[in-house]
């Protein structure tokens, strides 16, 4: 009996260890970009377009574009459709480095944001020397490429709680056993 007991709940274990970590889905994140991150363009490009793994709320959807220096690209207003967020870009963009930002909602109410860089290095116009490109970043996050799709409650964290699961029900198994044990 206590071998079937500890057969089964070593299968068990191994089942949950097994199982594939998904996103979690209640956290948005950056799924693709275009310009995409780190991107060197030969033609200024005219919009910049976001995809997210949710829907984007148009309420709650802010996209901004800035030079090198730093100084608001003049853009229009973000234009929403299902997971895409899209600005047009208002004046033709000289080459060099340009930052995008955006600031999303979650499904859950809480706020993702983050940035990346891309160049524009058209061989039409004077070349701008850009400085050396940067990971993106999400708030709560350590830097990492923002085409990796990873975000806020990704797998490391499905990882980490999968573990946890794993060691309270081993721990719940010794102390059947050791019941179980002591009783006999």
């Amino acid at each position: 009996m206590r071998t079937r007991v500890t057969a089964a709940l070593a299968a068990l274990l191994t089942a949950l260890l097994l199982v594939p970590a998904a996103p979690a889905a209640a956290h948005n994140s950056l799924q693709s970009a275009t310009p995409a991150q780190d991107a060197r363009v030969t033609t200024a490009p005219t919009s910049v377009t976001l995809r997210f793994l949710q829907r984007l709320d148009p309420q709650f959807t802010t996209i901004v574009l800035s030079d090198a220096a730093r100084r608001k690209v003049p853009t229009g207003a973000p234009a929403v459709d299902g997971t895409a967020g899209r600005v047009s870009v208002d004046e033709p963009l000289a080459n060099g480095t340009y930052t995008v930002a955006y600031r999303v909602v979650s499904a859950d109410g809480h706020p993702v944001q983050g940035s990346y860089r891309f160049t524009v290095a058209d061989p039409a116009t004077s070349a701008v020397s850009p400085p050396p490109p940067t990971t993106a970043t999400r708030s709560g996050g350590p830097a990492s490429p923002v085409a990796a799709g990873g975000g806020d409650g990704g797998p490391p964290s499905v990882l980490l709680a999968v573990g946890a699961v794993a060691v309270v029900a081993v721990a719940g198994a010794a102390l059947l056993l050791l019941r179980r044990r002591r009783t006999s």
